[in-house]
């Protein structure tokens, strides 16, 4: 069964007491209720193409680099999504991983990845996700991440917090990379670079500290800030891949940057997500500026 999230974007009635000195009740702008419920609409309409296409048969192709797939599957969930947000606001601005830019004259950009974890999805695996983020004037404003096969359902609001299935979630306490617990992951094209993903890879583990590859930006990022990691990076990440889930973090406590230490945008590559007690030495950890 899908998570069932509560409407958010329902008028109500401020009750009356007996003395008729109750205060109204103060509601958000019509416009955010209705992004809100947009989102929330929209990306339980995604997962409902994951779960309806789930160790089925469908078609597989191949894009840039071994392994790097698109399904069937990717594209309902697009057109699901997108069907949903145009019936609602057809003057905003889409980016979505499958179909690229729909560009509009509009302040508010949505930002798809209709299905993060492909392979994880056509393995029948089942760590994958739906992952929608909304920016306004440049600033990302809404999150939401979807695991329709492990029920949970992630959201954030720039200024109020990040919930997994309704519950308000934060980051964890951990203070030291070296008793932390890590996610990361791996591109498609290997980058030739120092300090790549696999040298920064062996000299966590060659200290023993447990990292993770679970094969999902967005859950990668969610889990951190729901305190199940304390930390992530990776090395090359799309737009799609991070727009929903580095507000997560943030709205759960937590700190995100490019691997510069610098303010976080998701149109570039790198990014390192944390607790924000262990990421300045992470990014030393990195840049192999620091010897744990």
């Amino acid at each position: 069964m899908l998570y069932s999230h509560p409407p958010l974007g329902a008028d109500e009635q401020a009750s009356t007491s007996i003395c008729n000195h109750q205060p109204e009740i103060s509601h958000p702008p019509l416009s955010l209720r209705m992004l809100k419920q947009t989102l929330i609409d929209a990306t339980r309409a995604g997962a409902e193409q994951l779960v309806h296409f789930y160790d089925k048969e469908y078609t597989v192709s191949n894009k840039e680099g071994v392994n790097n797939l698109v399904t069937e599957a990717d594209h309902a969930s697009e057109a699901a999504i997108i069907e949903v947000i145009q019936k609602n606001f057809p003057d905003h601005f889409i980016l979505s991983e499958e179909t690229g830019e729909l560009k509009q004259d509009s302040e508010y950009k949505w930002i798809i990845d209709p299905i993060d974890g492909t392979i994880n999805f056509s393995k029948g695996i089942p760590i994958c996700c739906v992952s929608i983020g909304v920016e306004k004037n440049g600033q990302m404003i809404l999150g939401a991440v979807y695991s329709p096969f492990l029920n949970e359902f992630f959201f954030a609001e720039r200024g109020q917090g990040a919930t997994l299935n309704d519950k308000k979630i934060r980051v964890s306490t951990q203070a030291e990379v070296i008793k932390s617990c890590l996610v990361t992951g791996f591109p498609y094209t290997y980058l030739d670079m120092p300090n790549g993903p696999l040298e920064v890879f062996e000299r966590l583990i060659r200290k023993g500290v447990p990292v993770r590859r679970l094969g999902s930006a967005a859950l990668d990022l969610c889990w951190v800030a729901a305190g199940r990691f304390d930390g992530f990076y990776e090395h090359k990440l799309q737009a799609w891949d991070s727009a929903a889930g580095f507000l997560m973090v943030e709205e759960a406590g937590g700190k995100v940057t490019d691997f510069d230490n610098n303010y976080y945008s998701p149109y570039q590559p790198h990014l390192v997500a944390t607790n924000g007690k262990i990421h300045e030495e992470l990014v030393e950890v990195i840049h192999n500026r620091k010897v744990l």
